[in-house]
């Protein structure tokens, strides 16, 4: 995963937590709902990059294996 993706999959996670607690503190459920709402995307997106990069490092290790490479 790219680095600049990874920064921002996090700050989604940090702004939607920083929405849920404010939402919590002013008793208003629907900030608390956005900040879970960030909080859950920012994580999907950062799990689809992962997989994503677990098939690029598998396809890239078949590749090599069928070539006989050994680094």
């Amino acid at each position: 995963m790219g680095v600049f993706d990874k920064a921002k999959d996090k700050a989604e996670q940090l702004v939607g937590k920083g929405k849920e607690s404010a939402g919590h503190a002013t008793d208003n459920q629907d900030l608390e709902d956005a900040g879970k709402r960030d909080q859950l995307s920012g994580e999907t997106k950062e799990a689809g990059h992962d997989l994503r990069d677990k098939a690029a490092g598998a396809v890239q290790d078949a590749r090599e294996a069928f070539r006989g490479d050994d680094r």
